[in-house]
């Protein structure tokens, strides 16, 4: 397979998204729990997803992609709830009562739930290298905990709030998926600011300490890259190849926490650090590998999302034919062809 042909290919570009929204969300882990201390659980929750409104507001709009309009409303205030104030409250909560490190690792229950929740909802299919893909991530993830000092600082409640966390953005990881074909910088603006205003008003009335002015620029800077970003190349890899694949491989960013927590001084480096790395890269390495090629039927259909003509899915015709990617209503008559594909908006038929 060439190059070209790589970055053309939907696993390949899904995979790298996924680890960019990764990488992103991961190194603020350890910030968040250092510069959020003595913060407020909503009011921290305020923060990042400010930053991440803030963030996106300075974007320019992605040419060629769809809107969101009023009939998304509904939607995106659900995720919003779950995802940009029930889950980050509970996360800083539990983050502020347990160590980085340990907090960091237990993200990794994110991947598991997307992974569950994504079959349950869409029936995505999910075979046998993708589960092995999933369980070595999570094996790396068990690795690591074996490290974790039963003096670390750690609560049985804080660990709890971490996973209730993890499951609140499994749920919005999920019910994005059908969002993930609109304008992503809309779509995380909307989502962001929703989720900063309702995080303020509870931050207001619980009482919720707010922090310095050096803190309070770390958290938005943190909340425009890792939550603001990070959910734009999320949103772009759940497009690519499905909510399930963008789940298992976005389950690296727990790593890139534990790495960053290990520089600040949380623990040092080990052997089982090691082992549990080479994990985890051997998750991502099978979803980099992954081929799904069958024949296969796609029905009629007609809906609107950004889209190209040379993707051997859209071949109607435009007077002039349009450059690039464009948006639009258009209607896919029935085709019967054998390619390699992933459950994205053109594959969402049953194995």
């Amino acid at each position: 397979m060439t190059d070209e042909m790589r970055a053309e290919n939907p696993i390949v570009r899904g995979s790298l998204l996924a680890m960019g929204a990764a990488v992103l969300f991961g190194v603020t882990t350890p910030l968040v729990k250092h510069f959020g201390e003595s913060v407020g659980a909503f009011a921290t929750a305020a923060l990042l997803y400010a930053g991440a409104a803030a963030g996106s507001a300075l974007r320019r709009a992605s040419p060629g992609e769809p809107r969101s309009t009023s009939r998304h409303a509904l939607r995106i205030v659900v995720v919003a709830v779950s995802g940009a104030v029930l889950a980050p409250a509970a996360f800083a909560w539990g983050l502020q009562r347990s160590g980085a490190l340990s907090s960091s690792l237990l993200l990794n229950l994110e991947a598991a739930f997307t992974l569950l929740l994504a079959r349950l909802f869409y029936r995505e299919p999910v075979g046998r290298r993708v589960l092995l893909a999933c369980a070595l991530m999570m094996a790396g993830g068990a690795v690591l905990a074996l490290r974790l000092d039963a003096h670390g600082g750690w609560s049985v409640w804080g660990l709890a709030a971490v996973c209730a966390g993890t499951l609140g953005w499994a749920l919005d990881n999920t019910l994005t998926r059908p969002l993930a074909d609109l304008d992503p910088r809309s779509v995380v603006f909307w989502k962001a600011a929703t989720g900063a205003v309702l995080s303020a008003a509870a931050a207001l009335v619980v009482g919720d300490a707010w922090p310095t002015r050096a803190a309070l620029l770390v958290l938005l800077v943190c909340g425009a890259t890792g939550y603001g970003l990070s959910l734009r190349f999320y949103l772009l890899a759940q497009r690519a190849f499905g909510a399930a694949r963008t789940g298992s491989v976005f389950a690296f960013a727990p790593f890139i926490g534990a790495a960053l927590a290990l520089l600040l001084g949380d623990r040092s480096a080990s052997g089982w650090m090691a082992l549990g790395s080479a994990l985890m890269l051997a998750g991502v390495v099978l979803h980099l590998a992954e081929l799904h090629d069958h024949e296969h039927e796609h029905v009629a259909l007609e809906h609107e999302h950004a889209h190209r003509h040379d993707d051997g899915h859209h071949d109607h015709r435009h007077e002039p034919m349009p450059e690039g990617a464009h948006s639009h209503r258009h209607r896919h008559e029935p085709l019967h062809h054998v390619h390699p594909h992933v459950p994205d908006v053109h594959h969402g038929h049953r194995h």
